[in-house]
């Protein structure tokens, strides 16, 4: 039967057959939310009725600038069920990226939490488009004198109408959601998902976190990712199509309030990107916790260090399950092991737990050099990854940033990876980052990891240096654990059997912190500019 895939089916799926289960949201004050799926579905019809009557019609972004809380969930249905597009903005981004986005994206309307409050009102009298702000907070927390124009209590929206509302049936190709990239080089640019895109991913996903092998099972689902990041990795959706528990931690990313959720409501599979778990990890060490029911976490935005990963499973349980995704591409990788993984000794598991997923059904997979030539999956040559999928973008929102496809239609990643003959993918770097040295290229990824596994380094970054002879060379740049003693000859000395040597950075740099981009990724344009002008000693490791 020729039946559109539409979100709304994914919460009235819920709604009719797991309608009790709960979703626990921390408040951005800091409190408990609970309530279940029925009690949701029916707000989420009042939102999409009050929608209505502001005029917002199919086709037309509204923006969110919010975090993880049980509204801005509710969002997720009540903006695309009625065939709106819901436009999560990163509040992480500087004022100037903010403005463009929502100017660009032609938001008519632009919903915001306690905390973004202060960040909308600085940039509001700049953006062209928003008919009014929405606060998503109760009556009484509605703040005196915003200067925001047309600011309505998200509350009063709701209370204002019935839950009485049938979803339209539009086309499965018509938009859902739009999140722009993090504008690292030029301005961020908007892809736009499909309805269709965001169900077949999330049916994909199902098979990632092992849902569907643990029959009976009670999964409990928490995003550490933000859901401006790539829709949460899906779980607004995949929870409510699973009929899960879902957990969402607000704003407070504190060690302490995510162990808090994490163990208190027994959740099973999470998600976030690796730097959330050296945070975590070190938290966990350092105060003797453990965790009771987690069992999984997906990992994707940036490569987890080896020792990372080891840690986790073999002291606390969870499997770091890493996949390979990005912005124009949700779901690029499998991140689940090849069969036959589990019985591996540890250390071989861990091997494949390394790899940046396996080929996935539905994605086609290339690696091409600098001349477009194809290189062959033999799991040593690396190159420029190119991919094509039924839920890839085929271009970006309005055109802008060039096209987001080659010459043959294999969707540019800006990734360097190997591709091994059982469909492993492994990222050695972006292409921007990778280091070009005597006309051979060196994977900072592997440098970076090579060194984190350092029982003294928190966090490693390697970036490129010019030289007169070799046209690049490595600088490492650590930042070390909390009391730890570290110099870089005891760093060098530790690398030195465990890489080629002409791969070994030619200087190490001990620093407090390193700069993070708004999706918590080492933001390395930054470092690249602060060590402009640094001199490499004139001998090389």
């Amino acid at each position: 039967m020729d039946r559109p895939l539409l979100i709304s089916g994914a919460i009235e799926h819920a709604a009719a057959y797991h309608s009790e289960t709960e979703i626990v949201a921390r408040t951005i004050a800091g409190d408990i939310h609970r309530y279940t799926y029925r009690e949701a579905h029916a707000r989420m019809k009042q939102l999409a009725h009050a929608l209505i009557r502001l005029g917002v019609t199919a086709g037309e972004r509204v923006g969110s600038l919010a975090w993880n809380t049980h509204r801005h969930f509710e969002m997720f249905y009540g903006v695309s069920g009625i065939g709106a597009v819901l436009h999560t903005v990163n509040p992480r981004l500087f004022p100037e990226q903010l403005v463009y986005i929502i100017n660009h994206a032609e938001d008519r309307y632009l919903f915001v939490d306690a905390l973004t409050l202060p960040i909308v009102e600085q940039i509001a009298p700049r953006l062209t488009n928003i008919e009014g702000y929405v606060m998503m907070a109760e009556r009484a927390e509605m703040p005196d004198g915003s200067t925001l124009p047309n600011l309505t209590c998200y509350e009063d929206l709701l209370a204002a109408e019935t839950a009485d509302l049938a979803w339209p049936s539009f086309d499965e190709n018509e938009a859902s959601t739009i999140c722009y990239t993090s504008g690292t080089t030029g301005n961020p640019k908007g892809v736009v998902y499909t309805h269709r895109a965001a169900i077949l991913v999330t049916l994909l996903f199902t098979a990632f976190t092992g849902l569907g092998a643990r029959n009976g099972s009670r999964e409990v689902l928490m995003p550490m990712a933000p859901m401006f990041h790539g829709n949460a990795w899906q779980f607004p959706y995949l929870a409510p199509l699973t009929g899960s528990k879902l957990v969402l931690p607000g704003r407070n990313y504190e060690p302490e309030k995510l162990y808090e959720l994490l163990e208190g409501e027994s959740v099973t599979i999470t998600c976030g990107v690796p730097t959330l778990w050296i945070i975590l990890l070190d938290w966990l060490e350092r105060t003797g916790h453990k965790f009771s029911h987690l069992r999984l976490s997906l990992s994707s935005g940036s490569a987890p260090s080896r020792t990372l990963v080891e840690t986790l499973e073999r002291d606390y349980g969870v499997e770091l399950a890493q996949a390979w995704g990005m912005t124009e591409i949700l779901g690029g990788s499998n991140a689940t092991l090849r069969p036959g993984s589990a019985d591996l000794p540890f250390a071989q598991r861990i091997d494949r737990r390394m790899k940046s997923g396996r080929a996935l059904f539905g994605v086609r997979y290339r690696i091409v050099d600098d001349e477009e030539r194809e290189l062959p999956r033999d799991g040593v040559a690396f190159g420029h990854l190119r991919v094509m999928a039924p839920w890839a973008a085929s271009a970006y929102f309005k055109g802008e940033g060039g096209s987001a496809l080659d010459d043959e239609g294999w969707l540019k990643t800006g990734d360097v990876a190997t591709i091994d003959r059982h469909g492993h993918v492994t990222l050695t770097d972006r292409s921007k980052d990778v280091i070009k040295s005597g006309g051979e290229w060196i994977s900072s990824i592997v440098l970076e990891n090579i060194a984190a596994g350092h029982p003294a380094v928190m966090q490693a970054a390697v970036i490129a240096i010019p030289h007169p002879k070799w046209q690049e060379r490595p600088l490492l740049i650590v930042v070390p654990k909390p009391g730890a003693a570290l110099d870089g000859a005891m760093l060098l000395d530790f690398m030195r059997d465990k890489v080629a040597g002409w791969w070994l950075p030619d200087a190490v740099e001990i620093v407090e912190r390193l700069p993070m981009t708004a999706t918590g990724k080492v933001h390395k344009l930054t470092l690249r500019e602060q060590y402009r002008d640094y001199a490499l000693p004139e001998s090389a490791p």
